[in-house]
């Protein structure tokens, strides 16, 4: 019984759960930043390139000369798909650019480390002792 009570320990720290959390949401953000390249960014690039789809950029190895990826696939040709590798990069950059900026303002709202104020500083052991004597003299005269 003392393995499944450690192994339910070991799931139930916070570590293990926060680890779970970001799971989940790297996979929600996965798709969104997915969408943001294929539909948005790629888009962009196209039309700055002349209406390049990168998506259908492909070189068949048999050498033959394919008008559509489509094409080259029904053929059965082993291709190339040097477009999706230029999507894949533009991915991790932009993946790599958010997470900068979002570690960045998570580093800017942490709360600085401030040193806590020095205590003033009072009278030493030996000057108080020496105002007992002193006030005890006075009482004793």
């Amino acid at each position: 019984m003392g393995f499944f009570k450690d192994f339910k320990t070991f799931l139930m720290k916070g570590d293990i759960i926060a680890l779970a959390t970001a799971v989940v949401i790297g996979a929600a953000f996965n798709k969104i930043i997915s969408s943001v390249v294929a539909d948005i960014i790629m888009p962009i690039i196209g039309v700055i390139t002349g209406g390049t789809d990168f998506s259908q950029k492909f070189v068949a190895l048999d050498g033959e000369n394919y008008d559509t990826l489509e094409a080259a696939q029904a053929a059965e040709a082993a291709v190339l798909t040097y477009g999706n590798l230029i999507q894949a990069i533009i991915y991790f950059i932009i993946v790599g650019l958010i997470l900068f900026v979002v570690l960045r303002a998570y580093e800017k709202t942490k709360k600085k480390e401030v040193a806590a104020p020095e205590a003033p500083k009072g009278p030493t052991q030996e000057e108080l002792l020496i105002e007992i004597r002193d006030e005890l003299k006075k009482q004793n005269s």
